[in-house]
């Protein structure tokens, strides 16, 4: 069977999201498809959805947004998943109607249950639009609500989301997250990629950040990673990206510079520190 490689890629605001896969082209003779395991076919499902959550948080939150964390009193704990996930829809309904009222932008979301492994506790995880926590721990009113600033990086969010999805469970049979539909979300792009020499010569060295980034004017690349499949020869290639203008880029290059300049020392050009 002859094979060439094709990239899809997703351009989620400041990220960028990369993967690069063979394509087969049946010849005459007819090989037999391989089917995945349940196991790994669920996998694959886990890792899809988690590269999903990434890709909307990264296109649709800024680092003014907010994590938060809501957490059930005794008086408040609920019965069953039905009534974790109704607490829930609840909760971002007043939320909803608490910014419209008072003029704020439309309420932005992604959301998880979370059900603790040792007591059972039910608690949700968000990443939401910014608004006062005061506004929030009244209109949660079931418990403890704590909250932290989006902290962005080379991989925007991707750690927040991967442990929001790592912590997820299905809840009464639907999906692990759910999400307000008014979100960006980013479409794929599909192209060839190089020829098969080349893509084995970027699996070699996933370390060699020039060449990943000829595949993308105008980004750094932040990580990749290759897996190779035994039963096809295959092999397949993901990677994230950030602008080389990205937001949390010019707040690290702010922070340089506040720190480059020791007390006592001049700014002027040509001058030296002072060092009495």
């Amino acid at each position: 069977m002859r094979c060439c490689y094709r990239e899809t890629y997703y351009k989620c605001g400041d990220y960028l999201e990369a993967n690069i896969y063979p394509v087969y082209k049946q010849g005459t003779g007819r090989r037999k498809k391989s089917k995945p395991t349940p196991e790994g076919k669920q996998k694959l499902n886990e890792l899809a959805s988690q590269n999903k959550i990434i890709r909307l948080a990264n296109a649709n939150f800024t680092s003014n947004d907010l994590k938060v964390e809501l957490t059930y009193s005794q008086d408040h704990y609920p019965v069953d998943d039905e009534a974790a996930a109704r607490e829930l829809r609840n909760f971002l309904r007043r939320v909803k109607r608490f910014r419209d009222r008072n003029g704020m932008s439309e309420l932005k979301y992604i959301a998880v249950t979370e059900k603790g492994k040792k007591l059972g506790r039910y608690h949700h995880h968000l990443i939401m639009n910014d608004m006062p926590l005061k506004d929030l721990v009244q209109l949660w009113g079931n418990g403890i609500v704590g909250t932290d600033i989006l902290q962005f990086d080379e991989n925007g969010v991707a750690s927040l989301a991967s442990y929001m999805m790592k912590q997820a469970r299905e809840v009464s049979g639907k999906k692990k997250y759910t999400r307000s539909q008014n979100l960006i979300d980013p479409q794929p792009v599909s192209r060839d990629a190089a020829s098969k020499r080349k893509i084995l010569e970027l699996a070699a060295d996933v370390e060699c950040r020039a060449e990943y980034e000829k595949l993308h004017e105008g980004y750094f690349l932040a990580a990749a990673s290759v897996v190779f499949n035994d039963t096809n020869g295959g092999v397949y290639i993901h990677a994230r990206y950030y602008r080389k203008e990205a937001e949390f880029c010019s707040r690290k290059k702010k922070r340089m510079n506040r720190q480059s300049y020791l007390p006592g020392q001049s700014t002027s050009k040509g001058s030296t520190p002072n060092l009495n």
